[in-house]
């Protein structure tokens, strides 16, 4: 288990996505505005009854952004409204049909609105129950960040390539576990619904043989048959077989740190100004194991307190500018050196989007950053 937990300040849902209306101060000024216009455009044209037209319209607006009240309130001013306009203002020997008429389209388009009013708020409360419970799911799917151990401080930013999904080929998680912090990134093959189910089969994986395993290359070697088993149940139902990179890492109490690549990106080093890369050798991906002419081995580097690595899937690496230029990972990082750990994976990620121009993402990204606690 995490032994101390950071967490990001709540924001409730509603704030996020539901349309936020109009105080009723707001509301009355705006229907009386609109209201005092059509008056003005009336008395100034010299037919002030046909362009009460124009405000019949008004609860049908304030139904796509008031409450139901504020929707009542105004479709019950502009129906009396109307109705005394016509009765009071209406010219002598005009047509009575007419004006009736529009005083009975005033009310029906009032009470439309009303509904449709009740209609939109009803699918917005559906919506945002779906969204806390997808919010509910993704926090226990994907820990929410920072994360604190003994060892290490995990911050970063994860973002599918799909905003309106919560999570998405790109895995990560972290254990302390008896043996020390372990950390994975991962990266699913593919998109879409079957990419997010082999990214939950090997996290579920991970968080269980991290805390059984003592050893890196048992905990992989469990990685790779979850990955295995679900790939033969895609096969059931029709669905392609995934393979998954991901890289394992296990800091302790230790000045080096633990590694098995499995044909991930590998880590950054930034330490003492400077940005390495640590050599490593690069496994086959999960699910691939049966291919794999050589067995799993462990590789160590040096990970000195203070020390910071930086994680990532190709959704960073793999980010291309307009001429087709890769997004230049240790180059921009250098002149991010002097950003916090905590804030540096936003920063690299809104500089790589920076860098591709359009602001379009093509895959998901996941960016984390592993800072070495000092130890006394």
């Amino acid at each position: 288990m995490i032994g101390t937990r950071r967490k990001r300040p709540a924001v409730a849902l509603d704030t996020l996505d539901a349309i936020e209306p109009p105080g009723n101060a707001e509301t009355v000024l705006g229907v009386l505005s609109v209201t005092l216009l059509v008056e003005l455009l009336g008395i100034l044209s010299g037919s002030e009854v046909w362009l009460l037209g124009l405000l019949i319209f008004l609860p049908s607006a304030a139904s796509a952004l008031c409450t139901v009240q504020q929707t009542k309130f105004i479709a019950a001013w502009t129906a009396l409204f109307v109705t005394v306009t016509v009765l009071v203002r209406a010219p002598a020997g005009g047509r009575w049909f007419d004006r009736a008429l529009l005083v009975l389209l005033t009310l029906a388009l009032g009470a439309v609105s009303v509904y449709a009013c009740h209609r939109r708020i009803g699918r917005e409360r559906e919506m945002l129950r779906l969204r806390s419970t997808a919010a509910a799911m993704q926090r226990h799917i994907l820990h929410p960040l920072p994360l604190l151990t003994d060892d290490v401080l995990v911050n970063g930013v994860y973002e599918p390539v799909q905003e309106d999904r919560l999570v998405g080929g790109d895995i990560y998680d972290v254990v302390d576990s008896a043996w020390g912090t372990r950390v994975l990134i991962g990266d699913v093959q593919g998109k879409g619904l079957a990419a997010v189910g082999a990214a939950f089969a090997v996290i579920g994986a991970f968080r269980e043989a991290a805390h059984r395993e003592p050893t890196l290359t048992a905990l992989v070697d469990a990685l790779d048959a979850s990955v295995v088993r679900h790939n033969s149940y895609a096969e059931q139902t029709g669905d392609d077989e995934r393979f998954v990179t991901a890289l394992i890492i296990c800091v302790d109490a230790g000045p080096e740190a633990q590694v098995v690549n499995c044909g991930h990106i590998p880590p950054r080093l930034v330490h003492d100004g400077a940005v390495t890369t640590p050599a490593l050798d690069s496994g086959v991906p999960l699910g691939l194991a049966e291919l794999a002419a050589e067995p799993t081995t462990v590789d160590w580097f040096d990970f000195p307190p203070g020390s910071t690595l930086v994680l990532t899937t190709d959704g960073l690496t793999e980010t291309r500018a307009a001429d087709g230029t890769f997004y230049p990972v240790d180059e921009r990082l250098m002149k991010q050196l002097d950003v916090s750990p905590t804030e540096l994976p936003r920063a690299l990620h809104e500089d790589a989007r920076s860098f591709a121009g359009d602001g379009r993402r093509h895959d998901d990204v996941a960016v984390l950053t592993v800072r070495r606690s000092p130890r006394q």
